[in-house]
This record gives C-alpha cells, sequence and structure tokens, in this order.
C-alpha cells in the first residue's frame, strides 16, 4: 500500500513538473498576442508645404499650379493645424506675391487670422513662392519581420508580423491623426431636437424620430418576405 502511494505521489508531482514546463515560455524574447502592442501606432508632426513659381498679379497661376494649390488648401482645411504660411522670395515683387496668394488662399475659405507671411532669400532662376502648414501623420514599423522560424511553434506565440497589416491601414484610414493622441472635445448639444424630444414626452407622444421603410436599421433585406 505505501509503495502504491509513493508511486501515485511520484506521479502527480512528475505531472506537475511536466506542466509547468508546457506552460514556461521557450526563451524571454516573447511577442504579444495583441498586433496594437506589437506595431504601435505614433502620430508625428510634419511641416507640408508646396512651391509654386509666380511672375505677376495680373498673369495668376497656370492652370495646373492652380489646381495643385486647391487641392493642398483642401488637405490643410481638412488636416491642417496652425497656420498656413506664405513665404515670397525677397525682392521687390515679394509684396505682390504675398498679397496674391493671401487673397486666393481666403477665397478657399481659410480664415485670414490664421494666414502668416514672410520672404525668403532664393538663388535667381528658382524663385518659388511656398505655402505650408504643420499637420499630423500617424505611422508604424515597416512590415517583413521573417525572423522567427513559424515552423517551431512549441512556445505557442505570436509571429513578429502579426497585426502589421492592420496598425498600418488604420494609420492610412484614421481621418485625423491627432484623434489617436487626444479626443476631440464634444460639440454643444442641439437644443432644437432636445425641446422637440422633451415637448413630445411631456405630451405622451413617442419621442423617437420618425423612420422611412429605407431605415429599418435591418443588415440585409436578403431572403425577407
Amino acid at each position: 500500500m505505501t509503495k502504491m502511494t509513493d508511486i501515485l505521489r511520484y506521479a502527480c508531482v512528475a505531472a506537475v513538473l511536466l506542466a509547468g514546463s508546457c506552460a514556461a515560455p521557450m526563451n524571454e524574447d516573447t511577442l504579444s498576442n495583441d498586433g496594437a502592442v506589437n506595431h504601435p501606432i505614433t502620430v508625428e508632426a510634419r511641416y507640408t508645404a508646396i512651391e509654386l513659381p509666380f511672375s505677376a498679379p495680373a498673369a495668376g497661376l497656370l492652370p495646373d499650379d492652380a489646381a495643385r494649390l486647391d487641392e493642398f488648401v483642401a488637405r490643410y482645411l481638412e488636416r491642417g493645424t496652425g497656420a498656413l504660411s506664405i513665404s515670397a522670395p525677397a525682392g521687390r515683387d515679394a509684396s505682390a506675391a504675398i498679397s496674391y496668394f493671401a487673397e486666393r488662399l481666403a477665397s478657399l475659405g481659410v480664415a485670414r487670422s490664421r494666414i502668416m507671411v514672410g520672404t525668403h532669400e532664393a538663388a535667381s532662376g528658382k524663385e518659388r513662392v511656398e505655402i505650408g502648414y504643420m499637420g499630423y501623420v500617424a505611422r508604424t514599423d515597416p512590415c517583413g519581420d521573417w525572423s522567427k522560424d513559424l515552423s517551431n511553434t512549441a512556445a505557442n506565440q505570436s509571429a513578429p508580423n502579426f497585426g502589421c497589416a492592420t496598425q498600418h491601414n488604420i494609420a492610412a484610414m484614421v481621418s485625423d491623426p491627432r484623434d489617436l493622441v487626444q479626443p476631440q472635445p464634444m460639440a454643444d448639444s442641439d437644443a432644437t431636437r432636445r425641446g422637440t424630444v422633451l415637448g413630445n414626452y411631456e405630451k405622451g407622444k413617442i419621442t423617437a424620430a420618425d423612420k422611412s421603410q429605407d431605415q429599418s436599421g435591418k443588415v440585409s433585406g436578403v431572403g425577407s418576405p
């Protein structure tokens, strides 16, 4: 009986040791099962600028340059932060160039209070008006780390590339990278809608907004009678 007890005791100890050895990591260089931890998204400020040739206010910009400026200003209004700067080559035509572009930016929707102007020295033949702003970009490390032997999975660890593509997609799709650092402040509530809801509630009416048949909320109408 004692022998059987000892055998069972040794078997239990061995089972515990075996289980512990299976649970222990194969090495200290472990990866997380969360792709966001392995490939964090970083947000950094970046100066973005465009350079345009300019001769005289009467001549204005060439059609291609005007289209480039319109697109640039649209990106600024969408993602830019702070002021939009105009820097013209120093010289007698600097004032005219600054005035032209300042009016052009204002007509495109840039507040005059956010337009900064200045001059810079430019080499002969390379006179360009520079318009720029500070914006934020989201990025993460490049994918393609195949250093780990994926045939050796005894430790049940994630591959180094796990989650990398997803993080890249999130960084590329986020509308305003600043939202990854700090959320935007809440907008004011709709007082008109609030008054309507409270009025209907006091009268015992339905407070929800009326919905059309197209706003049923169904994910799909396939197979519906």
